[in-house]
């Protein structure tokens, strides 16, 4: 399956494109909003942790301004749930705007039109497999992305005096690659993959900013958090995506690579309150956020199969393309400090996440099956 859908909007135009129309009037508009209402920005705010920490922020009363790359597709359907056109101003408490962090100057732009309290950079190209394939955009993007906008930050301050701005860095706990586990704040990295390797310098360049200029900035090292929000190349997602299929007759088979690998899987949702909490700490500083249990892809293959009464021997089969160049074997992290300091826990356990994808997916499957059908999808798209 494709790693996103496309977007079906009722209306005739793009919640980004209707927004965009008015933004040269946006500094008329007081779009940095009323009273003390504080103001995040958020880059990739169209993926899963985008999604949760919108809903998260709204929910504390803030104003979301996020930033979007232009496609052809609309991507924001994760979003759609909680969107309100931005004519409704007394309502639209979440903006989107159109910007890239290949292209420093939208950056700049609009953090000198929004005007936020909060930065929260989430964008990346964060598919591991797919770094090895187009790496030197995904150093582009995720290091010198990151960089670009630690930059227009720090001038904005420069030129504005508003030194109170908060910036959180979504780190990655495949920073850590080979170094054995439990993974802490204080582990040396040692990335495996084009991905990590400029998520590591993203992470030092957000240190710099803070050691050099002062910049209230965090680095959140996030293990994998996941949920039915989750992209459908990604692992956990492409094996109960597949269980719906099959349980509801969609699908027979499911390819994957290695199912040794281990992994400290949690739920993204509960995952952005630590992204939050971070920023609101009287001083800035770095942090892992963990669920400190581990757990092998088969281990994940055998709940969610099982969860419907299947056995997942019967239909996963092992293609060698799916092998990383260099693997990481084996990730658990140790989020002491994050709970002690921030008072953070993970509260969706590992059984209950997948039980949560499982089921969202099986109703997923049941929906695409009256498409099929009824003949307006093809039931062999997948094997």
């Amino acid at each position: 399956m494709a790693s996103e859908e496309n977007n079906t909007n009722n209306g005739s135009e793009s919640p980004a494109a209707a927004d965009n129309n008015g933004k040269a009037n946006a500094n008329e508009e007081k779009i940095h909003g009323e009273g003390s209402r504080k103001i995040a920005l958020i880059t990739g705010i169209t993926g899963q942790d985008g999604s949760y920490l919108t809903e998260f922020l709204l929910k504390k009363g803030y104003e979301v301004h996020g930033l979007i790359r232009r496609s052809s597709n609309f991507n924001t359907h994760r979003l759609n749930h909680i969107y309100i056109d931005p004519h409704n101003s007394q309502k639209a408490l979440m903006k989107l705007h159109y910007a890239d962090l290949s292209d420093a100057s939208s950056l700049r732009r609009w953090i000198d039109s929004i005007l936020p309290d909060e930065i929260y950079n989430l964008a990346a190209q964060s598919h591991v497999a797919v770094s090895f394939e187009i790496p030197d955009y995904t150093a582009d993007v995720v290091a010198t992305g990151a960089l670009r906008l630690l930059e227009a930050l720090r001038s904005h301050v420069s030129a504005t005096g508003r030194s109170h701005i908060r910036y959180y860095q979504a780190g990655s706990s495949e920073m850590f690659g080979s170094t054995p586990p439990p993974q802490s704040e204080s582990t040396p990295f040692h990335p495996r993959s084009p991905y990590a390797a400029a998520k590591c310098a993203a992470h030092w360049f957000t240190v710099n900013y803070r050691e050099a200029y002062g910049v209230f900035a965090c680095n959140g090292i996030l293990f994998n958090h996941e949920s039915p929000r989750r992209g459908e190349n990604f692992v956990t997602r492409k094996i109960t995506r597949a269980v719906g299929r099959i349980k509801v007759g969609l699908q027979s088979r499911l390819f994957l690579g290695n199912l040794q690998a281990s992994r400290d899987w949690g739920f993204a949702g509960d995952y952005v309150e630590a992204m939050w909490l971070m920023l609101q700490q009287d001083q800035p500083d770095d942090y892992v956020v963990a669920t400190e249990e581990s757990h092998t892809v088969q281990e994940f293959l055998e709940l969610a199969f099982g969860s419907v009464g299947l056995n997942w021997r019967d239909h996963v089969v092992i293609d060698k393309r799916y092998f990383r160049p260099a693997e990481v074997d084996n990730l658990k992290g140790d989020s002491s400090k994050a709970r002690r300091v921030l008072g953070w826990k993970p509260r969706v356990g590992f059984e209950q996440l997948v039980k949560m994808m499982v089921d969202e997916d099986i109703e997923l499957a049941k929906r695409e099956k009256v498409l099929v059908d009824a003949g307006y999808m093809d039931a062999q798209q997948q094997p």
